[in-house]
């Protein structure tokens, strides 16, 4: 079989149908046990974004790992099976230079021993203990200080980043346990890690840029893990987790059907001050508006790059850095998306935070 069409047919055989799964359970998060991978569910990911400058260069950086378990698989004796199978993305936007740089990586993990954390024949390992998330010479780990640790070399560019964690970790929705949809069995675990201080280098067809000591690039993690994520009738989602210069943290997001009407949303508010408990937002409290659009020569999908969302926290426009942020992840999760850099601005048109717009579902309906 070719290699292209095996992966095709390893990722559809991860897209069975949810039906007659059951609603997540609310429970405590256990750290750093829930910072690992959860094999036993079908989809997680591991996800850091972020800003940085170097100089006077402005960059955005994507990090993303993907788990993905293989019903079909499940019950095979051989070690060669592909129980799981993990995706990496990683992007880089150069605000000077106008551009997005992309890349991705695919391997199956054959069986348990891989997932664990023993890298298997395809270098794919994804440890249960804490993050420690490798394909092949891409790695996302936890280190003992807490702090996490990125190598990417990708294709003509490289990430080689810490992220150093100024706050506590964010429990979204009800204390970790994410509605997703109007029925309870879809829903995830999800938690965040804002403001996130951010060293190391990048590299941009072979210069090496150093983040500026004096001014540490800020990030934003997100983990998240699930069984049946979004409701049938959902095309894909809109999404932001935006640092705010006060040391605030806003996350909002919505799914969408094909007419653009909103099946879920939800998202929530952190305030600076230490001790600080999050505002959770209902369904009803969130409205995202498109103000503009922008349509990619590429796949020719259209885009909303200029937003207002309404939220309990504010009523706040989200601007992209730069128009060109969308990605063609077809050679790996098969989605072609838009993730960018965007400016948060407040109801006076004041900056008064940035991070990352994810939209899905644009080009195709997304399929988890």
């Amino acid at each position: 079989m070719p290699p292209n069409l095996r992966r095709r047919t390893l990722l559809l055989a991860t897209l069975a149908s949810a039906s007659g799964v059951h609603a997540l359970p609310q429970k405590p998060l256990s750290f750093p046990r829930d910072h690992g991978a959860h094999n036993s569910f079908r989809t997680e990911w591991w996800y850091i974004t972020g800003r940085a400058t170097s100089g006077a260069r402005e960059f955005g950086f994507q990090i993303t790992f993907f788990r993905s378990r293989v019903d079909a698989t499940q019950a095979m004796q051989s070690r060669f099976a592909a129980k799981q199978l993990i995706f990496a993305h990683a992007a880089l936007t150069d605000l000077q230079g106008g551009k997005l740089w992309h890349d991705q990586r695919i391997a199956r993990a054959s069986g348990m021993a891989d997932i664990k954390g023993t890298a298997g024949m395809n270098a794919a390992q994804a440890s249960e203990a804490d993050t420690d998330v490798r394909l092949r010479d891409w790695s996302l780990q936890r280190q003992a200080d807490a702090s996490y640790a990125a190598h990417i070399a990708g294709q003509d560019f490289a990430l080689n980043l810490r992220f150093i964690p100024t706050q506590p970790l964010l429990l979204q929705g009800a204390q970790g346990l994410s509605r997703k949809g109007p029925d309870a069995a879809q829903a995830s675990y999800y938690y965040s890690q804002p403001q996130l201080a951010t060293r190391g280098t990048l590299t941009l067809q072979g210069k090496t840029f150093e983040i500026n000591a004096s001014q540490p690039g800020v990030a934003w993690l997100d983990h998240e893990w699930s069984e049946a994520l979004m409701a049938p009738n959902a095309v894909g989602w809109d999404w932001i987790g935006m640092n705010l210069l006060d040391g605030s943290a806003l996350t909002a997001f919505r799914l969408r059907d094909a007419a653009g009407n909103a099946v879920w949303a939800g998202g929530s508010f952190r305030a600076a001050a230490q001790g600080s408990e999050p505002r959770i937002f209902s369904p009803a409290e969130v409205q995202f508006e498109p103000l503009r659009g922008w349509t990619s020569p590429q796949s020719q999908a259209s885009y909303p790059v200029l937003w207002r969302i309404h939220t309990p926290a504010g009523s706040y426009t989200v601007k992209a850095a730069l128009d060109q942020q969308e990605l063609d992840s077809r050679q790996s999760t098969g989605a072609i998306y838009w993730e960018g850099l965007s400016e948060l601005l407040d109801s006076q048109g004041r900056l008064v935070g940035r991070g990352y717009l994810e939209m899905t579902g644009y080009a195709d309906k997304l399929r988890l």
